[in-house]
């Protein structure tokens, strides 16, 4: 069985091998004239100083759970944990972080060069150097991890101990997400109400002050930050379905590893297929980028679906001696169609996200009519419009939590969250692709070059808005899949009987009241870091548009560096108090209370944070690009009452999509491996 284990580790370092190709090409392309450069580098150094800062913090907080992790091994041997249980931690956190900064680098360095690239060759030499820094990320996330884990499992032939892999990926990926969430719309608040609204100057616009960080947070949040977030995923849904498989084994007295090894071979030819499709966007963009993207994607998505089945089929003894319920066998093609469910379901999430949020379609289109009503109406319209998502994606996850059940049992549903993230090379190439282009876009604005660039690199960047609210949805969805698949897990292990958590228990209704309430108290706090951010950033844009003497006449440079410690120091604030939560409260109810209450805590949690995740992201994309559809020419266009009226809407939607929403993903996937 081990000699299988040669397919991911093959897999994972064809993907790394793939991002040094692609990095070099990326690298070696024209980085465009001496202020384009300059401008980059700008972008360059804010992004290097804030993860250099972030994980200088988190590296203290992993050595101290690490520590703690160890101690409890020492002290209390019945848990399960310990020291190797703590490397296995680190190895996780280190991944993590190492793909986060990977990933980070390298958009930093091609946006100046998509911007050359539409400059000098056109519309489809910019979206391929835009979507290789993308895969860049993207191949990055997924080699690092599976690497990873795949040596982990094959040191300490643990499956338990692998469970630390999956928590240091989680806390990286908290501290990631919330981090660079803070970050960015601290300095997109900032810029858009003081440049925009107050003193009625482009977005993009060279004199002010916050662009630059702005720009460096497009980076962190939506670049490093997803990544972080769909590779904790990827990890946790994997481990999910081995920590299932080794109680199925117990169950069956048996030692047979087909269960425990099949979810790595699964992802292993998802990287492989994710390969595939990257290269049939770069060598298939057309003239629509959008179709050259999905292309892609849905190429990936076919690849993974044979090549699962063919994993089944070639494992059909082994799958076929277990029983996934009592007396039940499980046959061979049961877990391949549980992980196609859990494709489907996540094309299906994303199909509505794109929906609700793209101006395609009526939703968007009816706000940004409605902002000729004024803001109250912008806000209170995209509010409306999140709310309204939340039905078919939760019917989607509901219908594929019974679908995959009925193939495999529990270890079908965590399959099904397998499946969804098989190809995640692929989706997170395609979402780092629009922070790039949205770069490329502010380059070309800052460097003044022709109103052409900046079409083309604004066609790319409306593209990108569209891959980045589908990537929204299908994080929300491979969350939800994953924690459901973790719960799972962590019932089975500490010995919950399913029958036991129950309503007519008082322990398991307050634990779901308590879950509940989590999900809004965590995302109160992350406002409020973003309205500090935001506060401190204004002040500082109006002092220096105040004196700055020659700034507004465009003949003095802002002071960009002051604009980028500002948003750096409030994201190293705002994400304590999150991360505790995140980390003690599971901790907390499980001592105090036993594993039911904590059952009804992750479940009331789950319930509560993926409506949530959904609204605030689809109600925040729809105000976004309610405000590019006005700015496009639509109702007035750009300077009339309904624009300004969905800047506005903008302002208040950017903290719902880019921070909120997504790291209530992480608070319910890490509480759950907490526990």
């Amino acid at each position: 069985m081990m000699s299988l284990l040669a397919i991911p580790l093959i897999s994972s370092i064809a993907a790394l091998v793939m991002v040094f190709w692609l990095r070099s090409w990326v690298k070696n392309a024209p980085p465009g004239n001496e202020r384009m450069q300059e401008l980059s580098g700008y972008v360059q150094q804010g992004a290097r100083a804030f993860l250099k800062r972030e994980y200088t913090y988190v590296g203290s907080f992993l050595v101290i759970v690490f520590l703690l992790i160890s101690a409890v091994g020492v002290l209390k041997p019945e848990t399960g944990l310990n020291y190797q249980t703590g490397l296995a931690f680190l190895a996780g956190a280190l991944a993590s972080m190492l793909a986060g900064y990977s990933g980070m680098s390298i958009a930093t360095l091609a946006n100046c060069r998509t911007t050359e690239a539409a400059r000098d060759k056109g519309l489809n030499h910019a979206l391929a150097v835009a979507v290789s820094g993308g895969a860049v990320m993207g191949l990055s996330v997924v080699g690092i991890a599976l690497l990873g884990l795949v040596i982990i499992y094959m040191v300490f032939k643990d499956p338990e101990i692998v469970n630390g892999y999956a928590m240091g990926a989680s806390l990286v990926a908290l501290f990631a997400r919330v981090g660079g969430g803070i970050f960015t719309k601290g300095a997109d608040m900032g810029a858009d109400l003081v440049g925009k609204v107050e003193a009625g100057i482009p977005e993009d616009d060279p004199r002010n002050p916050a662009v630059i960080a702005d720009n460096v947070g497009d980076n962190v949040g939506d670049v490093a930050g997803l990544g972080a977030d769909l590779l904790e995923s990827f990890v946790e849904s994997m481990i999910a379905c081995m920590a299932i498989a080794v109680t199925l084994n117990m169950a069956e007295h048996s030692t047979n590893a087909t269960l425990s090894v099949f979810p790595l071979l699964v992802a292993g030819l998802g990287i492989i297929a994710s390969i595939v499709g990257i290269f049939v966007v770069k060598t298939g963009a057309g003239s629509d980028p959008q179709k050259a993207l999905m292309n892609g994607t849905y190429v990936s998505g076919l690849l993974s679906i044979v090549a699962t089945f063919a994993i089944a089929f070639f494992m059909k003894d082994g799958i076929e001696s277990f029983h996934y319920v009592e007396g039940v066998v499980m046959d061979w093609w049961r877990p391949a169609a549980a992980a196609v469910i859990g494709i489907f379901s996540g094309m299906g999430i994303g199909f509505c996200s794109e929906y609700y949020t793209s101006s395609k379609y009526a939703p968007t289109k009816r706000l940004s009519q409605n902002c000729q009503s004024g803001p109250a109406i912008a806000v209170t319209g995209g509010l409306s419009v999140g709310m309204q998502s939340t039905g078919f994606p939760i019917l989607i996850l509901a219908v594929s939590v019974v679908g995959s059940f009925w193939c495999a049992g529990v270890y079908g549903i965590a399959m099904a969250a397998l499946g969804m993230l098989a190809t995640t090379g692929m989706v997170v190439a395609v979402d780092s692709y629009g922070p790039i282009a949205d770069n490329a876009g502010g380059i070309a604005e800052m460097a003044q070059l022709d109103p052409g660039v900046r079409k083309i690199t604004d066609h790319l960047d409306s593209v990108g808005n569209t891959t980045a609210a589908i990537g929204k949805g299908f994080a929300i969805g491979s969350a939800a899949f994953a924690a459901i698949g973790l719960i799972t897990a962590f019932m089975v292990a500490a010995g919950v009987d399913p029958g036991a958590v129950a309503l007519n228990k008082p322990t398991v209704v307050a634990g779901l009241l308590v879950g509940g309430m989590l999900p809004f108290v965590f995302s109160s706090w992350l406002f409020k870091a973003v309205d500090n951010a935001a506060f401190r950033m204004i002040e500082e844009v109006r002092r220096q548009f105040r004196e700055i003497k020659g700034l507004m006449e465009g003949t003095a440079q802002p002071d960009s560096t002051t604009c980028v410690d500002i948003s750096t120091k409030a994201a190293i604030a705002g994400m304590i108090k999150p991360g505790i939560m995140a980390i003690v409260i599971p901790v907390l109810v499980g001592l105090v209370a036993g594993p039911e209450m904590l059952a009804g805590v992750l479940v009331g949690a789950l319930v509560t944070g993926v409506m949530l995740g959904i609204q605030t992201a689809n109600s925040g994309g729809a105000m976004d690009n309610a405000k590019k559809y006005i700015e496009e020419g639509n109702f007035g266009g750009k300077n009339s009452d309904a624009h300004k009226a969905a800047v506005v809407g903008d302002t208040v939607g950017d903290p719902l999509k880019d921070t909120v929403g997504p790291s209530i993903n992480i608070l319910i996937k890490l509480m759950a491996v907490v526990s």
